[in-house]
């Protein structure tokens, strides 16, 4: 199946990370206009091989920040077609069971994960409503499925909450033909990653618990947000899928 689209430019946030490094390549590669946020640089020579490709630094919690960046190129482009919502924080030492969780880092989380997501939908959403088209996906993650005795209890719970709210929105917009969904990856090889480089034996010992055997790649997430965006999938709104290689179909 080719995908088609029929937006024409795309914000995506965590944008030089690896879900949203390729997701953004995929953008470019259908000429789709793309504004890259992130806080960390794109790799040395994107953007002069990516003439679409726009790239600005922002940490997106700075919301007066993150609406003037998103306005100024929104006055360019005349359009924000898409937004691909990939930012997200896990801090694995930090980040414990909510009965000993340093209320600081909840917040933070909170915000970071959370907050940032209302932040792109204020700014973002009224100037889909105004050409009555717009497709956004969020990344959430499967850890908002259920528990787990080695918690990281702000980081799933924020990530459960960004599921209710895009399906909020997906409602709240479908009469404006603007659409929401989620995607809830389950291991992927990103940065995010760090402890696996550190202790490939904790990767290989995962890999055994996986239905596929393997860990996910950043493209398989991409292809995942691409189908979404895509004429394709114009009449799925308000739901979440699940790219795991199959952990939570388990018993």
């Amino acid at each position: 199946m080719n995908l088609t689209f029929k937006g024409k430019s795309a914000v995506v946030t965590g944008a030089c990370g690896g879900m949203g490094l390729e997701t953004t390549k995929k953008l470019l590669n259908n000429n789709i206009s793309t504004l890259m946020l992130d806080i960390k640089k794109p790799p040395k020579n994107f953007l002069s091989k990516n003439s679409k490709a726009t790239f600005k630094q922002v940490n997106i919690t700075n919301f007066k920040k993150l609406k003037k960046i998103i306005n100024d190129y929104y006055n360019k482009k005349k359009s924000i077609d898409y937004l691909i919502n990939t930012t997200g924080v896990l801090w694995f030492d930090k980040d414990i069971t909510s009965v000993k969780i340093d209320f600081l880092i909840w917040d933070k989380v909170y915000e970071i994960n959370l907050k940032t997501m209302v932040y792109l939908s204020k700014i973002i959403i009224p100037k889909m409503e105004r050409k009555k088209f717009g497709s956004m996906v969020h990344i959430s993650s499967v850890d908002a499925l259920s528990g787990d005795d080695k918690p990281q209890d702000a980081y799933g719970s924020s990530k459960a909450a960004m599921i209710r709210l895009s399906k909020s929105l997906a409602i709240q917009y479908a009469n404006k033909n603007i659409r929401s969904n989620v995607i809830l990856p389950g291991p992927i090889d990103t940065g995010m990653q760090k402890r696996w480089k550190k202790k490939p034996s904790m990767k290989k010992n995962l890999e055994k618990n996986i239905p596929l055997k393997k860990v996910g790649s950043p493209e398989d997430i991409a292809n995942g947000i691409m189908f979404l965006l895509s004429d394709q999938s114009k009449y799925i709104t308000g739901t979440e899928i699940i790219i795991d290689g199959g952990i939570t179909a388990k018993p």
